[in-house]
C-alpha cells in the first residue's frame, strides 16, 4: 500500500486526534485512577498474607461476573441511546435510562439471591490443596466476609453505571471522570484505614478493603445523581424520567432485540473467563494469588484499549445514528490503528516492569516468580487483546449485537474454555503453559475480528424511524 494510502486511511489530523482526546482521556483518566487505586488496595490486602489475599481475589471472581452482568445488560440499551443521541431524539434516549434501570434492578435482585445462599460453594471452586500448602479454610472465610460486605455495594453500582453509561453515551464525560476520581481516593484512603486500623479506626482485614469499596461507591453515586439531576437543560434527557417507566413498545422491542446478545454474551463470557480462572486454581493458592496480582497490574495498563473501545462506542456510534457511514468507517479505521500502536508501546513497557510489582507483595517467591511470568506473557499478547477489544466495539456500535455474542463469548466457550479444562484436569502441564496457552489463542480472535470488521455489515442506523428498524 503506498505510504499515502496507507496515511489516509490510518492516520487522522490535529481535528480528528482532539475530537477522540475529547472522550478518550477523560475515561483513560478515571480508569486510570480506579485501577492505579485499585492495584494499590491490592498491594495492602497483599501485605496481609498469601490467604486473605487469595480469599479477596477469589470473591472478586463473583464480583467480576455481577460486573460485567450489568454491563452486558445496559450495553444493548446504550446502543440505542448513543444513536438517538446523534439524531437529536431526547425522549429516546430518556426511554432507554429507563430500560437501563428495570434491567440493573432485575440484576441486583438475581445476584443478590445467588450470592446470600450460595457463597460458601461459589467460593469453594476455586480452593484446591497443592504441594505450595496454604490454610485453606482460613481463606474460604476471609472471601466470604468480603463478599457479604460487597454485596452492601451491588445496588449503588448498578444505578450508578446507569447514569454514567448514559451521560458518556449523549457526550458527557468529564463529569463521571471526577465522580470517578473522588470515589478512588475516598476507596483508597478508608482502604489504609479500615485495613490496618489507623488513626482510631478498627482494623478489619481483608474485610475493611471491602467496606471501603461500598463507602466509595455510595459517594460516586451521590454525586453522578445529583449533577445530572441539576443541570437538567443540558441533560435533557432526565427531564420526567421519574414521572413513569412507560417505554414505547418499538423502543422496548428494538433494545430488547438487540440487547440480549449482549446480556447473554457478558454472562457467558465473565462466566467463561472465570472458569478459566477456575482452572488455574486447579494448581493450587500459588497460582490463584499469582493471577490475582498479574491481572492487577496489567489492568492498570490495559486502561487505553478500554477507553479506546468506550471512545469506538460512543463516536462511531453517534455518526451511524446520523447516518453518516463513509465517516463511521473512516473514523473506525484510524481509532483502530492508533489503540493497536499505543498498546504495542504500551507492551513493551509492561515487559520491562513486571518483575518490580510481585515484589512489593507479602507472598512467597513461588508466587512472586508466577506472577512475573505471567506479566510477560500478557505484555506480549496486549496488541492482539487492544485490536479484539476495537474490532468488539465496532460491531457493538452498529447493532451487530448477535455477532458481537458469537465473536465475544462463544469464542471463549469454544476455542479458550476447552483447551484449559483438558489440561487442568486430564494432564499435569504447569500453570504457566496453560496460561500461554489460552493467551496465544487470541490469535484466532485477531484473525476473526478483522474479516468481520472490514466485511462493513455493522455499518447501520439501528435508530431510524424512532428504532422501528
Amino acid at each position: 500500500m503506498p505510504a499515502k494510502t496507507f496515511r489516509q486511511k490510518f492516520i487522522g489530523d490535529r481535528a480528528f486526534y482532539k475530537m477522540v482526546l475529547y472522550i478518550a482521556v477523560p475515561i483513560v483518566v478515571q480508569n486510570g485512577i480506579t485501577n492505579l487505586v485499585n492495584l494499590l488496595d491490592n498491594v495492602m490486602v497483599g501485605q496481609l498474607g498469601t490467604e486473605a489475599m487469595s480469599g479477596v481475589a477469589i470473591a472478586n471472581q463473583l464480583m467480576f461476573v455481577f460486573n460485567l452482568c450489568i454491563f452486558g445488560g445496559l450495553s444493548g440499551a446504550g446502543i440505542f441511546c448513543a444513536q438517538f443521541h446523534g439524531s437529536g431524539n431526547a425522549d429516546g434516549v430518556r426511554q432507554t435510562f429507563r430500560f437501563k434501570l428495570l434491567v440493573a434492578f432485575g440484576l441486583c435482585a438475581v445476584f443478590l439471591t445467588a450470592f446470600l445462599t450460595r457463597d460458601t460453594e461459589l467460593l469453594s471452586l476455586y480452593l484446591h490443596q497443592s504441594e505450595s500448602g496454604g490454610d485453606l479454610l482460613y481463606t474460604l472465610q476471609e472471601g466470604r466476609r468480603y463478599l457479604r460486605i460487597m454485596l452492601l455495594g451491588l445496588i449503588p453500582f448498578a444505578l450508578n453505571n446507569v447514569y454514567i453509561t448514559t451521560l458518556r453515551e449523549t457526550g458527557e464525560t468529564l463529569l463521571p471522570m471526577k465522580a470517578g476520581v473522588t470515589a478512588v481516593l475516598v476507596n483508597l484512603v478508608f482502604n489504609w484505614l479500615l485495613i490496618f486500623g489507623h488513626l482510631g479506626f478498627p482494623e478489619m482485614g481483608a474485610a475493611g478493603a471491602a467496606a471501603a469499596t461500598v463507602l466509595s461507591r455510595y459517594i460516586e453515586l451521590f454525586i453522578v445523581v445529583g449533577w445530572t439531576h441539576r443541570h437538567k437543560e443540558k441533560n435533557r434527557f432526565i427531564q420526567g424520567v421519574y414521572r413513569s417507566l412507560r417505554i414505547s413498545r418499538p423502543v422496548y422491542t428494538s433494545i430488547l432485540r438487540k440487547g440480549w446478545p449482549l446480556l447473554l454474551n457478558e454472562v457467558l463470557w465473565s462466566i467463561g473467563m472465570t472458569t478459566i480462572t477456575q482452572c488455574y486454581s486447579v494448581r493450587g493458592l500459588s497460582a490463584v494469588a499469582a493471577v490475582n496480582i498479574a491481572s492487577t497490574l496489567a489492568n492498570l495498563f490495559k486502561i487505553v484499549m478500554m477507553a479506546a473501545g468506550n471512545a469506538i462506542a460512543i463516536i462511531v456510534g453517534n455518526r451511524l445514528g446520523a447516518g453518516r457511514m463513509e465517516e463511521a468507517r473512516d473514523i473506525d479505521n484510524k481509532m483502530i490503528f492508533a489503540t493497536c500502536a499505543l498498546c504495542v508501546l504500551i507492551g513493551l513497557v509492561l515487559l520491562g516492569v513486571a518483575p518490580l510489582f510481585p515484589a512489593m507483595y507479602n507472598t512467597t517467591d513461588e508466587v512472586r516468580a508466577l506472577a512475573t511470568v505471567f506479566l510477560r506473557i500478557t505484555a506480549c499478547v496486549l496488541p492482539l487483546q487492544a485490536f479484539n477489544n476495537a474490532c468488539y466495539f465496532t460491531l457493538r456500535a452498529g447493532g451487530k449485537t448477535f455477532i458481537t455474542f458469537i465473536f465475544d463469548s462463544m469464542f471463549v466457550w469454544c476455542v479458550s474454555l476447552p483447551p484449559a479444562l483438558y489440561a487442568s484436569r486430564m494432564t499435569a502441564m504447569p500453570v504457566i503453559a496453560m496460561y500461554a496457552m489460552v493467551q496465544a489463542l487470541d490469535m484466532v480472535k485477531t484473525a476473526i475480528g478483522f474479516m468481520l470488521v472490514k466485511r462493513g455489515s455493522w455499518l447501520s442506523n439501528i435508530v431510524v424511524d424512532g428504532g422501528r428498524k
